[in-house]
């Protein structure tokens, strides 16, 4: 039970550093010494840096593929609101993955195939939400648009934490707001958001424009 605690210490400790510091500024001799620990201690538990990487991905991963196995069941704008509001959350909980993906990729090949793999999954469910949307009369799209749109939905959500390290005034580090970013996504559906579900979109307006 010491011994899971203490990992589970490790991997929290980790991917705290990773978000406000990078992934390649972060050493395990950092890790260690922020946890109060000997780097024997924490090879014990992961004998390399990319052993902390693979877990703290692979949870990210299953976030993502919740959310992606529940996006046929989006009905109502609410609900979209909802699903990009809890995907950019689980983007920031760990943000180091899309915002260092670059470096990820280089320095860990295989993650780097997985997060193409997780993208491709990503777009299936977007596809699958949109066509969901159009099917229950929120969205009047054509086939051709519904799929366009979910391109527009993934790209936004992938790129969103470079896009953030570029505003003038940002800190390239800081925290980013969830919820504005699931607004300005939600921005992409309103060309094709029926009249009787635009209730909704005018209330989201109101709360991050107004």
């Amino acid at each position: 039970m010491a011994s899971l605690k203490t990992r589970e210490r490790i991997l929290q400790a980790s991917l705290a550093l990773f978000n406000a510091q990078g992934l390649a500024a972060v050493s395990t001799h950092r890790i260690a010494a922020e946890l109060g620990i000997s780097p024997g201690n924490l090879h014990y538990h992961f004998n390399a840096k990319q052993l902390i990487v693979e877990r703290l991905f692979r949870r990210f991963e299953e976030r993502l593929e919740l959310l992606n196995a529940s996006a046929a069941n989006v009905r109502a704008i609410d609900d979209l609101w909802l699903s990009l509001h809890l995907r950019f959350e689980a983007i920031d909980a760990y943000r180091f993955v899309y915002r260092d993906m670059a470096y990820l990729s280089g320095e860990y090949p295989p993650l780097g195939q997985r997060a193409q793999a997780l993208t491709a999954q990503n777009l299936l469910a977007a596809k699958a939400l949109c066509e969901a949307l159009v099917a229950a009369g929120v969205i009047e799209a054509t086939a051709e648009e519904a799929q366009m749109l979910a391109l527009q939905i993934v790209f936004t959500t992938t790129c969103w934490l470079s896009f953030e390290r570029l505003v003038p005034g940002r800190d390239a580090l800081q925290q980013a707001d969830p919820g504005l970013a699931a607004y300005y996504t939600l921005t992409l559906v309103s060309p094709y958001v029926s009249r009787e579900s635009r209730a909704y979109l005018d209330f989201l307006r109101g709360k991050y424009l107004g």
